[in-house]
């Protein structure tokens, strides 16, 4: 009988997957909870892959001719209140300032003083602060497209969070744009949500299915809200980003007018997309497994790590140079238009330790070097995208030549396997107790797991789709873009559908 490999995570992802995720992000050192309830700490690793997130998203909105801003963190209530679908959308989640300042209590502690007049709201979202902003930029057709991204945090008042995933304040970016037609709004708002695809599979390695939310998935006050959604490991879906087209109502609570070219004034059409470091809860639990953290080298924050290996301080002496001279040549050579980035790691610890920790972080290539490679001018070498064991010797020279290809095969390996994933598990169910038993959870151990990702028929219901939410919490995560129309019927009622839409449980 074949020995069982103990993995370096515990539990695994079998044995307890919400578990295994913290884990995966404690042994990579990535984040921890803070003091304040729901808010969590970004450690550099975590903080690094963010950089990244935002580095490269940030050059893919310049490139659609964006421009970045700030806008203020606290929004006058009377702001939300312009917008009666927005203020209810997030009411439940809005944290209040009420006061400017402390004072001594008499009891040797302090209480609020100096009440505002008008309450401040700390931001959950920009679109009636941005608004204010808008309605004075915006005078003429000519000021038009108005194209505005910001990058900040947010305050939502989760009751259950996760790092990364859910908490109270977390960083994302949003973009908020102003044009002269509908039709230039809603393209902008597929533009934005296909530059949202091209990150997610290029850069982070994520499938992902693109489609339009039900009213009841809406984002508050808008007239149309697409996503991209990702299968996660466990077989949830997990929303990546949101595209909206807000039509006229922001324009009309903002007061966001232009003069058009007859001369008339009119609203403006309005959009706003984002996405948040949700993306790096993606990235965990789209790939890791049950040895840790899993990165696809475009995202990254090392590309190679290299552990020496002696004895004595002469064996040291003569592979940190061989070493230093590999590392200037790596250095100078580039993957995807960015420089090779790389460490020695030459602590005082033993030389498997070392190793580990940065499987458990997910860095795509691992060199170990000592005296024997130097006297046959190699590297050993390990990939994340394999398993700890699978290593090979390769002639140094040969390797530098390759590494870009090597770095190229694992970010496509990644997404490949990620891409299996989801297709073998995503299924057309037509009938409706195979539906009910495909979200039905067979492992009892781990009772989340449950069959995927179903395309079956809807009849455009909200009764139907509250019903099977109550029954299996599944909800329809989209109307994919792409999927054609074809007759059938829905799911729960049995009356005529024209479409299939993706059901799934999320996060």
């Amino acid at each position: 009988m074949m020995k069982k490999v103990k993995a370096a995570i515990s539990p695994t992802r079998e044995e307890n997957y919400p578990l295994w995720y913290q884990q995966v992000i404690k042994a990579a050192d990535m984040a921890e909870n803070s003091e304040v309830r729901g808010c969590m700490v970004i450690k550099p690793w975590g903080y690094t892959l963010w950089e990244n997130i935002q580095k490269n998203l940030d050059v893919m909105f310049k490139e659609t001719g964006h421009e970045n801003a700030y806008f203020p963190l606290f929004i006058p209530k009377s702001f939300f209140e312009k917008e009666a679908e927005h203020v209810e959308g997030f009411a439940k989640e809005c944290a209040v300032v009420t006061h400017s300042r402390l004072e001594d209590d008499g009891k040797g502690g302090l209480k609020p003083a100096g009440k505002l007049t008008e309450e401040l709201i700390v931001r959950p979202t920009s679109e009636t602060i941005i608004g204010a902003s808008f309605s004075k930029w915006v005078k003429s057709y000519r000021d038009l497209p108005l194209l505005i991204n910001q990058w900040a945090n947010v305050v939502r008042w989760e009751m259950r969070t996760r790092l990364f995933l859910r908490t109270t304040e977390f960083l994302w970016q949003e973009g908020h744009t102003v044009h002269e037609t509908k039709e230039d709004a809603l393209e902008e708002t597929f533009k934005m949500l296909n530059v949202y695809v091209v990150f997610a599979e290029k850069f982070l390695a994520i499938p992902v299915i693109k489609g339009e939310k039900t009213e009841s998935e809406r984002f508050p006050g808008a007239v149309s809200t697409f996503s991209i959604e990702a299968m996660m490991q466990d077989k949830k879906a997990l929303q990546s980003g949101t595209s909206h087209f807000l039509g006229l109502n922001f324009a009309r609570a903002s007061n966001i007018k232009f003069q058009n070219k007859e001369g008339c004034e009119e609203y403006a059409w309005t959009t706003s997309w984002g996405v948040s470091t949700r993306l790096i809860g993606a990235l965990i639990m789209a790939h890791s497994d049950d040895n840790g953290l899993v990165l696809p080298p475009r995202i990254a924050p090392l590309h190679v790590v290299i552990i020496p290996i002696y004895r004595d301080k002469n064996e040291h002496k003569e592979v940190m140079g061989f070493i230093d001279q590999l590392t200037k040549k790596m250095k100078s050579l580039r993957f995807d238009d960015n420089k090779i980035r790389v460490k020695v790691d030459d602590r005082d610890m033993r030389g498997g330790e070392k190793l580990w920790e940065w499987i458990k972080k997910g860095v795509p290539i691992r060199l170990e070097i000592g005296p024997r490679d130097i006297e046959s001018n190699s590297v050993f070498m390990g990939r994340r995208d394999k398993q700890p064991n699978e290593k090979q010797s390769m002639n140094s020279d040969k390797f530098l030549k390759n590494i870009t290809s090597i770095l190229e095969e694992i970010q496509n390996n990644i997404f490949q396997r990620a891409l299996q994933l989801r297709d073998e598990n995503t299924m057309n169910i037509d009938k409706k107790d195979e539906f009910y038993n495909f979200f039905t959870p067979k492992n009892k151990k781990n009772p989340e797991i449950h069959g995927g990702f179903a395309n079956s028929h809807w009849c455009g219901s909200s009764d139907c789709e509250e019903k099977i939410k109550n029954d299996l919490k599944v909800t329809i995560r989209c109307i994919p873009l792409e999927a054609e129309k074809e007759k059938g019927k829905c799911i729960y009622c049995g009356k005529e559908s024209d479409k299939r839409v993706l059901f799934a449980k999320a996060y």
